[in-house]
């Protein structure tokens, strides 16, 4: 009998570490507990090191020197000479003059037409669906394959531009070889490569603005464009800020549309920083000139960047203070 009743005081005990042991089982060792998330962050940690920051270090320490394609490792150094060649080259600032052009024509037309298209589209409507889906057709498509529909569009003899424009009785322009419109042509291709993307991207931020605002202020009777003021936009805007910088960016940055359509030509009528870059690189074989160019080009995206960031910060000043 008292053998029995001591077995049972045990079994709670041996039940209890049981369990313990399972539960220690399940437990991470303090190592990984102490140091888990920079476990997972080492991944990307590690690519962007590699990929970037290595580049970037490599292409800054380049830039002062005197490297040729032909003897890629044998580049003397020469200090800031290239930086001094380059601020006192008058085709240096020319491409930083198409540069600025350039972004700011794509981004103003790629941000106010996707805009418009977004809030087109946000309407319902019959067929809305297919709509959208024929709408993101540009984004899709690859860019060599968006900037050779762009070169037939511009030809001279047989582009479907000039042929609507001498029906119209404007006659024939050379989009590709005018100086005129060099830049132009460029501007309308990535504008149109670029607003689906900017379209897609409103019309997710449209979803997140509240139906029964919108209705207060339609009883109010407020019109369509008092109400878009005073609650649609507000909501929209941070959206229209981060996308905005993006573009610009990525306008600053761009290289393959711009290239293929004409080169950087006609005169250097759209020689950006990026294709300066390939152009001082491979074509002048100066390699480290041309990594000059694109530290220069990248104090510029960093600059476009920091104005972003006081905007920001002025904004949120002024609405918390109301």
């Amino acid at each position: 009998m008292v053998t029995n009743t001591a077995e049972r005081a045990q079994t709670p005990q041996r039940g209890a570490r049981s369990v313990n042991r399972r539960r220690g089982r399940g437990k991470l060792s303090p190592f990984i507990e102490r140091n888990g998330a920079y476990l997972f962050l080492f991944p990307a940690i590690a690519y962007l090191a590699i990929f970037t920051v290595f580049p970037l270090v490599r292409g800054v320490l380049l830039s002062f020197t005197a490297t040729k394609l032909v003897n890629p490792s044998g580049g003397r150094s020469v200090g800031l000479d290239n930086y001094d060649y380059l601020l006192a080259s008058d085709k240096f600032w020319a491409s930083v003059g198409t540069t600025l052009l350039y972004t700011l024509f794509t981004v103003v037309f790629a941000v106010g037409i996707g805009t418009a298209a977004a809030l087109l589209l946000n309407k319902a409507f019959r067929g809305r669906g297919i709509v959208r889906a024929i709408a993101t057709v540009p984004w899709a498509v690859p860019t060599v394959a968006a900037a050779l529909i762009f070169v037939w569009i511009y030809n001279n003899e047989q582009g479907i531009l000039n042929r609507s424009t001498t029906a119209l009785g404007f006659g024939q322009h050379g989009w590709l070889v005018d100086p005129r419109y060099g830049l132009l042509s460029v501007t309308l291709a990535t504008v149109w490569k670029l607003t689906p993307l900017v379209m897609l991207v409103m019309l997710s931020a449209l979803q997140s603005v509240p139906h029964e605002l919108r209705e207060a202020t339609w009883v109010d009777g407020a019109s369509p464009l008092q109400s878009f003021r005073a609650v649609t936009l507000p909501h929209i805007m941070p959206t229209i800020r981060v996308i905005t910088l993006l573009m610009t960016i990525w306008s600053i940055r761009r290289f393959e549309i711009i290239f293929l359509i004409t080169g950087g030509g006609p005169l250097d009528k759209t020689n950006t920083l990026v294709v300066n870059v390939y152009r001082t690189a491979f074509q002048d074989q100066n390699l480290g000139r041309a990594a000059a160019i694109g530290a220069l080009g990248l104090v510029l995206s960093l600059l476009v960047t920091a104005v972003y960031f006081v905007v920001e910060q002025i904004q949120e000043r002024q609405e918390s203070q109301r």
